[in-house]
């Protein structure tokens, strides 16, 4: 019996192209996509959302494959949104994609698939999914410079089971090609970089708006707590930066903290921002269930970094301990470090402390 897929469409090149090679490899395709935030109107009446739903049921209607719409507004609320806010209040800096991966890609809009009678989901990320033995793998995609593993490690194997990413075989340009060969207009569509909900990525002015809470401005300092001057809230800033500080002390000065308790932003010199060792939380790993012992792998404290040498080792509560071998610039409070072996994805967590 010929299997069902429903496949994740966003209106872009990479998960039309995926239906459409789903669709050559003999299964039945229907398009799917979620309509996770209200938008506003940025083009004469429509907003961000709908055109994404335009721009995904014209696919859908090229391609000749039904096409169905699913409202999870309030789960991306709960689940993305409202983290989000919370965690730059706290002084982080968070990952939203990743959330989205876990709560609503895989896990919301999974189910609302196999409501709808398929057999599998499947969505235009880069990267390969192999069984190996009992347990579901992910591998690196064969395009290095687009691979998306790093925002993949919170995927259970339940979930798994059901997912299809047929792009992670092929490269980027390859994609295009085949896009343009088929006469889909999205061959030379630009990749979205911004956060999907927050699409003039002005994340301070979108907090400001969607927040209950009052943005206060407060003291930078430096690491003995001496008054710098004055920031305009901590949302504005992450570990590391430079720019856009507004504060002029005679040489270059990056932030190195962010003390929410005290409403404080901390700054000094470019060597302070480097560490070497940091405890993450909410650890998933993909072979495997749980870290019995120390293990040496490499690991990314962000989707555009680079892997390094690393050793991890469990704590409690299911936590893992990472000491790299080399100082990394700018591990920061909220973001995922991600553990691989050579090309297969080991796993990840959101990044608790910094030592």
């Amino acid at each position: 019996m010929t299997k069902k897929v429903a496949v994740g469409m966003s209106g872009g090149v990479d998960s039309s192209v995926t239906a459409y090679l789903l669709k050559k490899q003999g299964y039945d395709v229907i398009g799917i996509t979620m309509k996770v935030f209200p938008g506003n109107k940025c083009n004469g009446n429509k907003s961000e959302s709908e055109i994404i739903v335009e721009n995904a049921k014209k696919v859908c209607d090229d391609l000749g494959i039904p096409f169905y719409e699913v409202n999870l507004i309030e789960e991306f609320n709960q689940k993305v949104v409202a983290p989000f806010i919370d965690e730059y209040i706290e002084g982080r800096t968070p990952n939203p994609c990743v959330f989205c991966n876990k709560y609503i890609k895989f896990d919301a809009l999974l189910q609302k698939a196999l409501e709808l009678g398929a057999d599998y989901i499947a969505t235009g990320h880069y990267c390969r999914i192999e069984k190996g033995g009992d347990r579901y793998l992910i591998y690196k995609a064969e395009d290095d410079r687009k691979d998306q593993t790093y925002m993949l490690y919170n995927i259970k194997q339940h979930q798994l089971k059901y997912v299809l990413m047929p792009c992670g075989d092929y490269s980027k340009d390859r994609i295009r090609e085949i896009a343009k060969e088929i006469g889909l207009d999205v061959h030379n569509k630009k990749d979205s970089e911004e956060i999907c909900f927050i699409p003039d990525n002005d994340h301070g002015k979108y907090i400001i708006k969607n927040c209950p809470k009052k943005i206060m401005a407060g003291n930078f300092v430096d690491e003995n707590g001496r008054v710098l001057g004055k920031h305009k809230g901590i949302i504005y800033y992450t570990i590391g930066q430079r720019k856009g500080l507004g504060i002029a002390l005679g040489k270059p000065v990056f932030v190195t903290d962010i003390i929410p308790s005290k409403n404080q932003v901390v700054l000094g010199d470019e060597d302070k921002i480097f560490k070497n060792e940091l405890i993450a939380k909410d650890v998933n790993f993909i072979p495997f269930d749980k870290l019995e012992g120390s293990m040496r792998v490499t690991a990314k404290i962000r989707y555009s970094s680079q892997t390094s040498l690393a050793t991890i080792e469990p704590l409690e509560n299911g936590r893992v301990r990472v000491v790299f071998d080399e100082k990394q610039r700018a591990i920061t409070r909220g973001q995922s470090v991600v553990f691989y072996i050579e090309n297969l994805l080991l796993g990840g967590g959101i990044i608790e402390t910094v030592n």
